[in-house]
């Protein structure tokens, strides 16, 4: 018996350790072209280390971070880069977290990200990325932190955003975004959190709840009353009431928005 167990410590130990992943070798590799780095923050981000990033848990590779020998998460705040994202950052397929705020990194937010199925944590917030918000990474049916606050971003919030479950973070203020609020992330029902006002501010020309309703969606009372005035005391009178009524469904409408329950952002 004793010798089956020291048979069988030696064939263990004599078991080689994981090979490294040629994904996450193409990864890093495309990642590292991509970006720029002028405060050379990212010496060690080289060949060798590309093609074996991961000791078990230990990293060669300065903001990456491994899980059984695989790339998991990828922290590459404040470094001043700049540059932009590759879209083979898609082939990191066991990545869960990616963290690329505070730079200076520009381009639009590759589609190719739906590919992360793992991922839970999307932080591209406070750099100069441009373009749509690709609905497409609504595939990374994990993910619970959106926060694309502060870049270019423009066109409209997809709604299919609104359909990730477990979506508990979500900011895209100050960007260039339009169109309506999909009240699928303004409005959220039953235990999915909401998101209030600081999620969504900053972006001009966008509207619905929770943010406060246009001046120029409706008109205003001293357009209404100008139009009773051109067209007689009567129509001054109906003028006035409709007035009236006017102010008085948004006033109660307002009040119901600023009751509701909103939940800020949570530290991640």
């Amino acid at each position: 018996m004793d010798m089956l167990i020291i048979l069988f410590l030696l064939t263990s130990a004599a078991l080689p350790l994981a090979s490294p992943d040629p994904n996450d070798e193409a990864c890093l590799t495309h990642v590292s072209q991509t970006l720029k780095d002028p405060l050379k923050n990212l010496q060690n981000w080289t060949k060798p280390n590309f093609a074996n990033p991961c000791n078990g848990f230990t990293s060669y590779l300065p903001g990456a971070t491994c899980n059984n020998g695989r790339i998991y998460k990828l922290s590459l705040t404040n470094l001043s880069l700049q540059g932009s994202i590759s879209p083979f950052l898609s082939n990191c397929t066991n990545l869960q977290s990616l963290d690329l705020s505070s730079n200076s990194i520009s381009g639009p937010i590759p589609q190719e990200l739906q590919y992360l199925l793992n991922l839970a944590v999307l932080n591209l917030s406070s750099n100069q990325l441009e373009g749509v918000i690709p609905p497409q990474i609504t595939l990374c049916a994990y993910l619970n932190v959106i926060d694309l606050h502060d870049n270019l971003l423009t066109g409209q919030i997809p709604q299919q955003l609104g359909f990730l479950s477990r979506l508990s973070a979500f900011d895209v203020s100050y960007n260039k975004l339009s169109g309506p609020i999909p009240a699928s992330l303004g409005n959220r029902s039953g235990n999915q959190p909401s998101f209030n006002v600081t999620s969504f501010e900053g972006n001009k020309d966008l509207y619905g709840y929770p943010l406060p309703p246009m001046k120029s969606k409706g008109l205003s009372v001293l357009a209404i009353v100008g139009i009773g005035l051109g067209s007689g005391l009567a129509s001054l009178v109906l003028s006035f009431t409709g007035v009236c009524i006017w102010l008085k469904i948004r006033d109660e409408k307002m009040a119901a928005e600023e009751g509701k329950m909103s939940h800020p952002m949570p530290d991640y």
